[in-house]
């Protein structure tokens, strides 16, 4: 028993200092996602530790304080996603929001065969816009009818890689553009959402690819930076939005923070975790809504699940420009700059190789 703790331990103080390298390693940065996991388990094993055997001699004291630091190395990163800190997004002080729209983010899942029970989820929410990730042509074909006649205007790329976007909005959508900034096959879409009132904002929504088997995330970082950088340097304010195959505390989401300034609206309030629906004791956030300080929130909410293996997420903004400065939010420093334009350079390189490598696969 005793060893097996010390054993336990051991590779729990791994994971909680592994991901601190700045590395786009696969079996790296993975190690970013259970990050609350690994203290739980790790403080469950000193307790056991102190409790069972104590600690009679220096070294084990030794062990014990790395332990310690190890599980606080962990808070530190998830802290931020607790009602213990100050909340990052303000809630909006109108008691009728003139601007006020709803956004609804689902990862339907490909594989997924229940599209009726999505739409009937759907229907029920009724919200302003749609973005649906990973729909193929069945999927398009399920919920076309009734989304077409709901939603007047909407952006569509169905795919069978399972990085299709299809997006819906009963809100004018104008100049709008899929993009494949990185990765041939992996669309992110532009658009500019106007407002009933002739408001209009800047809408990017991304769906890039995970950390997994042989998978390292140089293509991952570069979207989303590059995606920042987009939305910092456009003429409205901007709403990302989409399934980013990150946890909202990693280092990469930060870095996306400080180089578009926008705000998180889970900071301070909790975690909203959205995957893995189906495994509850393995849950984190990956479906994400970030937007610059023009906006405020009037609600954040987790929806039931629909089958998918992610729920779906409903965040209520209202468009107030003339309250922006009273709302603070993250800037980037010039080493910030330089990390994310080396970031960026890195996973366009690694996208051409594997656009290449297709190229070639599709010709054999």
């Amino acid at each position: 028993m005793k060893f097996t703790l010390i054993i336990l331990g051991f590779v729990l103080t791994v994971f909680s200092f592994l991901p601190l390298i700045k590395s786009p390693q696969w079996w790296i940065r993975v190690l970013d996602f259970p990050r609350f996991h690994v203290a739980l388990i790790l403080t469950a094993v000193l307790v056991a530790y102190v409790a069972l055997f104590s600690a009679g001699s220096t070294l084990e004291v030794a062990m014990l304080v790395l332990w310690a630091l190890a599980i606080l190395n962990e808070v530190r990163f998830i802290i931020n996603f607790t009602p213990i800190v100050k909340v990052e997004a303000l809630r909006t002080k109108q008691q009728k929001p003139a601007n006020a729209f709803t956004l609804m983010i689902a990862n339907v899942r490909m594989s997924n065969k229940k599209h009726e029970k999505f739409l009937n989820l759907v229907l029920q929410e009724n919200p302003d816009m749609l973005v649906m990730n990973e729909p193929n042509e069945a999927w398009h074909q399920s919920v076309r009818k009734k989304l077409d006649n709901l939603y007047p205007y909407a952006i569509k790329k169905p795919q069978e890689n399972t990085y299709g976007m299809m997006l819906y909005s009963k809100f004018k959508l104008i100049n709008s553009e899929i993009h494949n900034l990185i990765e041939d096959g992996i669309p992110s879409f532009y658009t500019i959402v106007e407002l009933p009132s002739g408001k209009k904002f800047d809408l990017f929504t991304v769906h890039p690819q995970p950390p997994r088997l042989m998978q390292n995330t140089e293509t991952r970082e570069a979207e989303l930076l590059l995606v920042a950088k987009k939305a910092k340097e456009t003429p409205y304010a901007s709403v990302v939005a989409g399934d980013l195959n990150d946890v909202a505390w990693s280092k990469t989401t930060k870095l996306f923070k400080q180089i578009s300034c926008m705000i998180d609206p889970r900071v301070g309030r909790g975690f909203y975790n959205t995957y893995n629906a189906f495994v509850p004791i393995f849950r984190y956030p990956l479906d994400h809504v970030f937007y610059e300080a023009e906006f405020r929130l009037v609600s954040l909410r987790r929806l039931p699940k629909f089958g998918s293996d992610h729920f779906p997420i409903a965040i209520t903004l209202n468009y107030e420009p003339l309250h922006e400065r009273e709302q603070k939010h993250p800037m980037a420093d010039k080493e910030s700059y330089e990390e994310a334009e080396e970031l960026i350079e890195e996973g366009m390189e690694k996208g051409e190789e594997k656009n290449k490598e297709k190229t070639e696969d599709d010709i054999k």
